[in-house]
């Protein structure tokens, strides 16, 4: 079981360096409330040491845009590592994933 959780943080780390390079995204949190008010985000990933209010307030919004939204398992300075940027990244939306499956993997792995 173990070997499967640790797959999946990779892959989850992949999937999203793929999306970064072939897709739209967009970095922080003004920004992500912004495209989840518009109704472009298609998927959320807020890192695991994002302020409560903050986290419930994004998933908020994501409920009420119909989004997804990904825990991540680091903290912001993992989640900016991943991302391929020297800086923290607390929240980040996917609005085009491109070329990764990322939306579709975490859809299945929710439902």
């Amino acid at each position: 079981m173990a070997k499967k959780g640790k797959k999946s943080g990779e892959g989850i780390n992949t999937k999203l360096a793929l999306a970064i390079k072939s897709g739209k995204f967009v970095l922080g949190y003004k920004q992500t409330r912004k495209m989840l008010r518009q109704g472009k985000a298609q998927l959320v990933i807020v890192a695991s040491n994002a302020p409560p209010l903050r986290k419930s307030e994004i998933e908020y919004y994501a409920l009420l845009s119909k989004s997804i939204v990904e825990h991540y398992k680091g903290d912001n300075v993992a989640l900016g590592t991943a991302v391929g940027r020297y800086h923290r990244v607390g929240v980040l939306a996917i609005t085009d994933p491109g070329d990764s499956d990322i939306v579709r993997s975490i859809q299945q792995a929710q439902a």
